[in-house]
């Protein structure tokens, strides 16, 4: 089918792009969210530069460098540095979508394959901790308190999940129920993950011990599993992935472990842990809920560096007698 132009300008699609993004690809709200957000950079780049009535078909590939130059040259205002690479291209990346979904309804415009992401370092750097230094953390909260039980609860699930913030955030009470004898050794929960994606995660026998103590101290009728105190039990809301961030970084100072350690971090530690232990990257993979395999193998240069040091220490030539 021939592709035809649109007389509306590339603005007004937006909606329908977003509605597209999710019934057709089955993208989350908070995905739908980030997007939408990211957008609003390109629309507000058009609107600065008197374009904002420009149609798909008009859009040509001076247009695309001219957003690629502001965008290298944006200040981010939390850290008034310029924008990393990696952020460049969440904005050019979503560009690169519009692109395929106005492909897709038959909609002249430039070919997505025009837009060119920045370079970027081609090894990512993996922050984890050791066994001796999760330990510590495990250890900071005082389970004397009740903020202090919830905060441990709130670590041991992390470590014991590998599951992202947002995920943790979202869990409800009712689905860490002991509901037989099997469960107090081992619960397996179904949570949806990252793009709307079911997976299973499980909990360790010393989670969901710590998990009964601190629902044992509940009184209140809030579904959600991690609650925020404001001064009595019963006065309580749904924690934010801000607020968890907070605890980890509050007990990780308490615990004297590295700075840079954040909820992800223990997610990182999770998996490394569990490569270090001879479990299958695919298994990992699996655990994580990563969509590609790719993703996963950000963590084999760590599980390689290791086997090195090993190899060095048990197979040296030293050791070899003349």
């Amino acid at each position: 089918m021939a592709l035809e132009k649109s007389d509306k300008a590339i603005v007004k699609h937006f909606t329908d792009f977003l509605e597209y993004l999710e019934i057709e690809k089955g993208l989350g709200n908070k995905t739908q969210e980030t997007y939408s957000r990211l957008l609003n950079k390109f629309s507000g780049w058009l609107k600065s530069n008197n374009l904002e009535n420009i149609k798909p078909h008009e859009l040509t590939n001076e247009h695309i460098w001219d957003y690629r130059v502001f965008l290298s040259r944006n200040i981010n205002k939390n850290t008034n540095q310029p924008l990393k690479k990696i952020t460049q291209n969440h904005y050019l990346i979503i560009l690169r979508n519009l692109l395929n979904f106005f492909a897709d309804r038959d909609i002249l415009s430039l070919p997505a394959e025009k837009i060119k992401l920045a370079k970027q370092p081609k090894e990512r750097s993996v922050k984890f901790l050791d066994l001796e230094q999760i330990e510590r953390l495990l250890s900071a909260p005082d389970a004397k308190t009740l903020t202090g039980l919830r905060d441990k609860a709130i670590l041991e699930t992390l470590f014991s999940t590998g599951m992202r913030v947002a995920e943790l955030v979202s869990l409800n009470r009712d689905q860490v129920k002991i509901k037989s004898e099997a469960d107090k050794k081992e619960l397996e929960i179904g949570i949806i993950g990252k793009g709307n994606k079911p997976r299973t995660v499980y909990l360790s026998e010393r989670t969901i011990s710590w998990l009964k103590k601190y629902l044992e101290t509940r009184t209140d009728q809030e579904k959600a599993l991690f609650i925020h105190y404001r001064g009595s039990k019963d006065s309580s809301l749904r924690l934010t992935s801000r607020s968890i961030e907070n605890i980890v970084k509050k007990h990780a100072i308490l615990a004297g472990i590295p700075i840079f350690t954040v909820p992800h971090t223990l997610r990182h530690s999770f998996a490394t842990d569990l490569l270090n232990n001879g479990v299958d990257l695919r298994i990992v993979q699996e655990f994580l809920g990563h969509q590609s395999i790719a993703t996963t193998q950000i963590y084999t240069h760590v599980v390689s560096k290791k086997l090195k040091e090993i190899h060095r220490k048990f197979h040296s030539e030293k050791r070899l007698k003349d």
